[in-house]
Order: C-alpha cells, then structure tokens, then sequence
C-alpha cells in the first residue's frame, strides 16, 4: 500500500484510545453480534453465520450441478444460460439467496424472534447435537472492557480497538497537514484489534486478539463509487499476483449495509471449510470524519484549493486480517501429492515470495570439501535471502523436508560441483532439477523469490 503508492501514507495508532472514540464510531451501540444456543449441546452459535452457512451449500450445489453439465456438454456449454433456465439450478440458487436477503431485512429492523424463526423454517439443526432445541436469539457487544486508573473509584472505563481505523481518522487531520497530502490520499496501518468472540472457531479463522491491515482512502465526495469500484479492482489484482488459483476468490455484495456505508463488498475465500470473508472494501461515506467532528469538537476537514472551499471527505475503506491471509495461503498450499512412482510427498507449495526460507543448500556428502563449497555459497547467498543449511539423511529425504518446509529450491553440491563451479537447483512445485554455474546463483535465484519482482506483477 505505501511503498507502491505515494498518495498513501503509514501510521501505528494507539491501541488504547478516548473511550468516547467508540461513542463516535458507533461500536458502543451497535457493534454486536446475534448470538444463539443449542439447549441440547450446550453450543452457542452466531445466527447470522448458521443462516449463512446453509445458504452456502446450496450454491455449492447449484455450482456442482453448472460444473457437471459444463462436463457434459464440453466446449457448447453456455453457463450463464444454464444458471437462467435449469429448474434444479434455479432452486438451489433460490435457497442460497432468499434466506440471506430476509436476514438482513431482520437485522436491519433488530427483529430477534425474527431470525430466531428463520432458523427454525429453514430446519437448521445444532451441528453437534443435530437437534433444533435453540434458544432465543440475544446481541453480544464484541469489545472488550478495560480501566485506566489507580484505584477502582477513580477508573476510566477503556476500550480495547476492536479495528485499527478509528486511528486512522482522529488522527487525519494530523497526517494531512504534516504529509501536505492532497485529495485523494490514503493512511494505512498494521496493528493489532481485539473481539470478545463468544464463538472463536476454525483455528485462527475467528480469534479473540488478531491482526489487521487496514486502508482508509479519502476521496472527494461524489467520486466515492468510482473509487470504491477501482480498490475492489486492485485488491482483487493484489490476492490474484501470489498465484493462487482464481476459482478461489469471490466478491460478495452485502445484502445488509452497515450504518457508515453506501456500498460494501468482500473478498471471500474458499476455506477448507467453505468461501469465507478474507478482505472487506467499504464505501464509508463521511460517518466517520463526521462523527468525530461532533464528539470532539474539533473540525476534521480538508481545504481544497482548487476549489478554494472546506469538505469531509468521503472515504473508501479495504480491511484484510493478517492471520485470515495467512490461513488462506497456507491452507491452499499445504498438498498431498503421488508422484509418478508411486511415492507420495507431502508439499507446501507456499508462493516463494512468502515463504520463510528460500533455498535448502544440501551438500551430497559430509566430507570431500563439499560442506566447505556449501558454506560459501550460504555466506554468498544470506545478504539478500533466507537460506538453510542440510547436512542430515540421504538427499532425497532432505528434499522431502524441504517440500514439507515450503522451501521453493534445493541447491546440491556433489563432487562434479569442485570441476565445473556448477550445482544442481531443484524446484519444490516441478521438481526438474537444473544445472546452474556458482556464480550465477544469485541473479538465477532473486526474480523468483525478491519481493520486489513480486510487486512489479501486481
């Protein structure tokens, strides 16, 4: 975000802000999740989720019925016309779309007993007991509470941040004066949020402490729909350059808009258990600037000379969780392969950009000077990328733990290498080995695992 665009600019916000900053922003009132109960497990469950997950095997079918007939009917297939016309089609979608549509109408209106009784139409049963014994549907604030203070009569109840972007807008005016930024900029940040998940599941899918990378774009307003369209288009680009198959990306429209935007949409990600939210993208509006406005009394405008008048500015949103990044790739990687022999491997087929060590360097024996080749090939090579040493086994099992490791290449010094100043590089995802001098190791190595290769492709 910073580094390839000069309009934005980083900042680290306090974790711990002005309780009244909450009061503004809207998570006092309304950031809170409908929670309900299984009576016969003891579980408890979001609502929302439980309704979202039924929709969601249903256009997994409906999907299964479009791929089979694609199989059927080979290069003919007309998809879209298939989606318009099958009955079986057309009644998964129904079932996939009309459940979420009359939840949002009910969270819209706070109507409880509302979603209670959806749930109850729809048949959806406790995933553990299998029972429909539920209780009614209560909302949970998510934020956690704190004091600041040296004893309990004088305490100030705090917050912790349940996002990073509130950070970002009490301290807009400062990074646009400092900066001299002019319209559009964006201030982005990394930093840790906190959620009183009463529900914390699917390994670090949902957690209780998480980390986000977050973006607020201000723009001027009447442009913010065009803007908003622009960053769904360059997020998307961005999840698409680490070469992870496409059919793993969705964007989903929100059926219920929260109360700061006028437009809103994620990029979802096929999980290994179903296409979850990965990154949101917000049109906000001016909520916020305008709401910090009043709270604190203090003008949160931006002077445009061109026009020679004082605005809010809109603003355009994109908020991705850092560990739900981190699950995506490593979930998508993570492969059982048979290979050709009959042999399996277990693989992490990390994009090499990411992965944590970039090169295993194997001399083939533990003598003849070739651990002597290795370590000067290591002292050549850890300047500008993480390399590892292996010494340990027979050569094909340090090639299997490398793969295991996600380490993209494999160089192996054997005593060929003392004539010819050359080794042998072995890709992790192909496995074709290749003949490559010393002296070239270096710039045959970097335009595949440099960041900045990387980022030339986004």
């Amino acid at each position: 975000m910073t580094q390839l665009h000069q309009e934005i600019v980083g900042i680290d916000a306090a974790i711990f802000m002005h309780p009244t900053t909450w009061k503004a922003s809207g998570h006092v009132d309304a950031f809170n999740d409908p929670l309900i109960d299984n009576k016969d497990s003891k579980k408890r469950y979001r609502a929302d989720v439980l309704i979202e997950d039924y929709c969601e095997k249903y256009l997994q079918k409906a999907n299964k019925e479009v791929e089979k007939a694609r199989k059927r009917f080979g290069e003919s297939f007309d998809e879209d016309m298939y989606r318009k016309t099958n009955p079986r089609v057309l009644g998964y979608l129904e079932k996939a779309t009309e459940p979420t549509a009359r939840l949002a109408s009910l969270l819209e209106k706070e109507d409880l007993a509302g979603v209670k009784a959806l749930i109850e139409e729809l048949e959806i049963k406790c995933p553990v007991s299998g029972s429909m014994n539920w209780t009614d549907v209560r909302q949970f604030n998510l934020m956690f509470g704190t004091k600041l203070g040296a004893s309990a009569d004088t305490a100030t109840d705090l917050y912790l941040r349940p996002e990073t972007a509130q950070g970002i807008f009490v301290n807009f005016l400062n990074v646009q004066k400092t900066g001299r930024m002019k319209i559009p900029f964006g201030i982005a940040q990394t930093g840790k949020a906190f959620r009183n998940e009463i529900v914390a599941r699917q390994f670090i899918f949902r957690q209780r402490e998480f980390e986000q990378m977050e973006m607020q774009y201000f723009v001027k307003p009447g442009t913010e729909l065009e803007w908003f369209e622009i960053w769904k288009e360059r997020r998307m680009a961005w999840h698409q350059s680490l070469g992870i198959d496409q059919s793993n990306y969705r964007f989903h429209d929100h059926e219920k808009l929260a109360h700061y935007a006028n437009a809103a949409t994620d990029i979802e990600f096929d999980f290994p258990f179903g296409f979850k939210e990965l990154e949101g993208i917000h049109s906000r509006t001016d909520f916020d600037l305008k709401a910090h406005e009043e709270h604190s009394g203090k003008k949160l405008q931006f002077f445009d000379h061109e026009e020679n008048k004082s605005y809010v500015p809109y603003v355009i949103e994109t908020s991705i969780g850092l560990d739900r990044m981190f699950l995506a790739v490593f979930s998508n990687a993570l492969q059982d392969e048979v290979l050709e022999d009959g042999s399996e491997r277990t693989v992490l087929k990390i994009p090499a950009v990411l992965a944590p060590v970039k090169a295993a360097v194997l001399p083939l024996l533990k003598k003849d000077g070739l651990p002597e080749i290795a370590q000067e090939i290591i002292d050549d090579l850890k300047w500008t990328m993480n390399v590892q040493y292996d010494e340990k086994d027979a050569i094909g099992r340090r090639y299997r733990r490398a793969d295991a490791n996600g380490t993209p290449f494999c160089i192996t010094i054997d005593h060929d290498t003392k004539e010819d100043k050359a080794v042998t590089v072995r890709n992790r995802d192909t496995m074709t080995q290749e003949r490559v001098a010393i002296a070239d190791l270096k710039s045959y190595l970097e335009p595949k695992v440099a960041m900045s290769e990387w980022l030339k492709k986004i």
